[in-house]
């Protein structure tokens, strides 16, 4: 898939971490307090035969995890009250959640993301806006 201009590079798995999904559905959850956005991602995913749900924030993003045990998060990183920094942090504290893949899936660079974290709460990073193919791509790549 030929990436626009504006796009550096392809996102790329920043872990060696895999998720086994073995005969299951690939259950993806969206967290982003941007309702709209998040429910149209899930709803793409959906085509996918992808099991998606969508969450609006950090707190709630937790909540859904240990209940749903998602195998991968598309986690926002700016929101208010609990952002994704925070909520991922707490996901890889949780003996539950810590397998979990979680990608950044935010407008803030690369850069900026790796700046905020303090190891590995992130499995990957895709900048919002790029191609849905390229998303799922490295959704994927989580997952064996």
């Amino acid at each position: 898939m030929q990436l626009p201009k504006l796009f550096h590079r392809a996102p790329r798995p920043w872990t060696a971490r895999r998720v086994p999904v073995a005969d299951a559905r690939l259950r993806v959850l969206v967290v982003d307090d941007n309702h709209d956005a998040a429910l149209a991602l899930a709803t793409y995913l959906s085509l996918d035969d992808i099991e998606p749900r969508a969450v609006f924030g950090g707190r709630e993003a937790i909540d859904m995890a240990r209940e749903w045990a998602p195998h991968v998060i598309l986690m926002d990183i700016s929101m208010p009250r609990c952002n994704g920094v925070e909520a991922a942090l707490a996901l890889r504290q949780d003996p539950c959640t810590g397998g979990i893949a979680i990608i950044a899936h935010t407008a803030l660079d690369e850069a900026e993301v790796h700046r905020q974290v303090a190891g590995d709460e992130f499995d990957g990073y895709a900048q919002k806006g790029w191609p849905p193919g390229v998303l799922l791509a490295l959704i994927t790549a989580l997952v064996g």
